[in-house]
């Protein structure tokens, strides 16, 4: 079984698309407005080769807001070189939505270092540079 991609569904199209595309590196694969009662169906590739298909609201509709406690996906883990380096990237693009530990956006987890961001949509996203558990 391979992974084909993860949906994410957003109120606030151009911040989400932005977080992913300028923050990420993903890229825009196709822009589809009008789709199914949708302002936009889009598809993103990462640099890794992930897909994330972003989503409008259907019509007036709006989505509730991400509860960390929800059952089903809790957050999406990337593997990046440098997390420090990576963490101070996105805060040096003005964007500062990290869940902290101890005030600080880079902490440590079992030996590991990692950080959490929180996309514009409440996807809690979390970057690492080593792969072990």
């Amino acid at each position: 079984m391979l992974t084909h991609h993860v949906c994410i569904q957003t109120n606030d199209y151009e911040a989400s698309k932005t977080f992913y595309t300028q923050l990420l590196g993903f890229e825009v694969l196709s822009e589809t407005e009008n789709f199914h009662m949708r302002a936009y169906n889009t598809w993103l590739r990462g640099p890794d080769g992930l897909m994330i298909e972003l989503q409008t609201p259907k019509g007036k509709a709006l989505f509730s807001p991400m509860d960390k406690e929800a059952e089903g996906i809790a957050h999406i883990c990337f593997l990046v070189e440098d997390v420090e380096k990576d963490a101070q990237r996105i805060l040096s693009a003005g964007y500062d939505h990290f869940r902290r530990k101890d005030g600080s956006a880079v902490y440590e987890v079992l030996g590991s270092k990692l950080c959490k961001v929180i996309a514009p949509e409440g996807t809690i996203i979390e970057l690492r540079d080593t792969a072990e558990l």
